[in-house]
């Protein structure tokens, strides 16, 4: 009635198992995104990128289907004979076959020139531009679905994204705009719900000290503290993070 779950029902093997929802103290810890229309589960970046995905699955097809089924030919030798008939006897077709299988394919021949008798001609063919398309599709569905994700397209290798001055500063922000948030999303909602528990306050919170990407700012930071003569420090180490120093021990 107030629009809370009252519990969670887990199917697996046939089987169901219900998780009921009891104030504060609950099994289940139910972890989700903001969504505009629902707010009971949430909005999955998979599910905000469903459309991209199924673009660039179809393009995968699409591209595949042309190497299955569609696959042209670098060209076709035309006849057109002098009596106006555009066909060879089954002597003449065999024989033609049978020397540009043996003097113009493979590596062997590669960019070998071919001498055509009276009434043959060359007709090169190619892949149309539409067809072509499927890769540059393929690259926006991709690059769409990095950024709901919150992945800069730098890191996957997709050509054509100079946000970034280079992949360092790539790697940097996706630590700092994603990968530090999500985990600091997921360490508060841990501390509450373990909090429940029991009686007391439990706070869990991500080491960043152990992520190498962020080394460089963590560098500009310490010399910025360290730099701060007004500063005792006792409240250097606070800034820091570090603990307090213990009893006796001198701040030096």
């Amino acid at each position: 009635p107030d629009g809370w779950p009252q519990a969670y029902d887990y199917t697996v093997g046939g089987r169901k198992h219900r998780f009921a929802c009891e104030d504060s103290r609950t099994a289940v810890l139910h972890l989700k995104n903001f969504h505009p229309q629902d707010d009971h589960y949430g909005l999955a970046p998979l599910q905000a990128a469903a459309l991209s995905l199924d673009v660039h699955s179809a393009a995968s097809q699409w591209s595949k289907g042309l190497l299955d089924n569609a696959a042209r030919p670098s060209g076709a030798l035309v006849w057109a004979g002098t009596d106006g008939q555009g066909s060879l006897s089954d002597d003449q077709f065999r024989r033609l076959s049978e020397e540009v299988e043996a003097n113009f394919q493979g590596a062997r021949n590669a960019g070998r020139p071919m001498v055509l008798e009276g009434g043959l001609d060359w007709k090169p063919m190619g892949f149309s531009p539409s067809d072509m398309e499927f890769q540059k599709t393929k690259e926006a569905a991709a690059r769409e679905i990095a950024l709901a994700f919150g992945v800069p397209p730098m890191l996957l290798g997709l050509p054509g994204d100079t946000a970034y001055s280079n992949y360092q500063e790539a790697n940097r922000a996706f630590y700092r705009l994603t990968v530090v948030p999500l985990v600091t999303r997921i360490a508060a909602g841990l501390s509450e719900w373990l909090s429940g528990f029991g009686n007391e306050i439990i706070e869990l919170k991500p080491d960043l000290d152990q992520v190498s990407a962020l080394s460089e700012e963590r560098e500009r930071q310490w010399q910025r503290v360290s730099a701060a003569d007004f500063l005792s420090q006792t409240e250097k180490r606070k800034l820091l993070g570090l603990p307090p120093l213990p009893e006796g021990e001198l701040d030096g």
